[in-house]
């Protein structure tokens, strides 16, 4: 998805405003007031506020799956996979702190393509619990629930940015962080 300058401007101010008022919240009117234009102009750039949401979910979703193609075409042993697989995502989600929030919170408002987001969420899900399934198998650990870890893993990551300021931690402090108790809190159960 390729954006002209305009559609970037707006895109911008709309992701701030979303952040600031919830997408249910914020009117086109809104956003063409933070913009300094007439509501009308608006519509010569987009096609609805619905739009703008569309750019934000499947915009970050594309990188998510950027990221974790990457890290499947590595070929490397599965618990270092992972370990990628947790630096990638995890430098997607805090170099887009407020476009992660929105995907992760305001994609439930999608209607045009609603299907299409879940879809995509799902396949991006079962990839990652491909990936955490090999990492159980080569370590001959003992996976209960391999959905839900996956979903837990996820959620985790994705939530992330709300832990730490953006000023004070760094993303390597952070990712370590995170990687270490993913890493040993999660996988650490070995068959008996």
């Amino acid at each position: 998805m390729e954006l002209k300058e305009k559609q970037r401007k707006i895109l911008d101010v709309a992701v701030e405003l979303f952040k600031e008022k919830g997408y249910m919240g914020s009117s086109v009117r809104d956003l063409a007031t933070k913009l300094n234009i007439k509501a009308a102009s608006l519509y010569a750039h987009i096609r609805s506020k619905e739009e703008i949401l569309e750019w934000v979910c499947f915009g970050i979703a594309q990188e998510f799956f950027d990221e974790l193609q990457e890290v499947k075409n590595t070929d490397i042993a599965p618990r270092e996979k992972l370990n990628l697989f947790l630096d990638k995502h995890l430098s997607v989600v805090l170099k887009n702190r407020d476009v992660t929030h929105i995907y992760s919170i305001e994609w439930r408002h999608l209607e045009e393509r609603l299907s299409e987001f879940v879809e995509l969420r799902k396949n991006y899900q079962q990839e990652v619990e491909e990936l955490i399934s090999e990492v159980y198998l080569a370590e001959n650990w003992e996976l209960k629930s391999p959905s839900f870890t996956t979903r837990f893993i996820l959620h985790t990551l994705n939530n992330s940015y709300f832990w730490f300021k953006r000023s004070s931690d760094s993303t390597d402090e952070i990712t370590d962080e995170i990687r270490d108790k993913i890493l040993y809190g999660l996988l650490g159960n070995e068959k008996q």
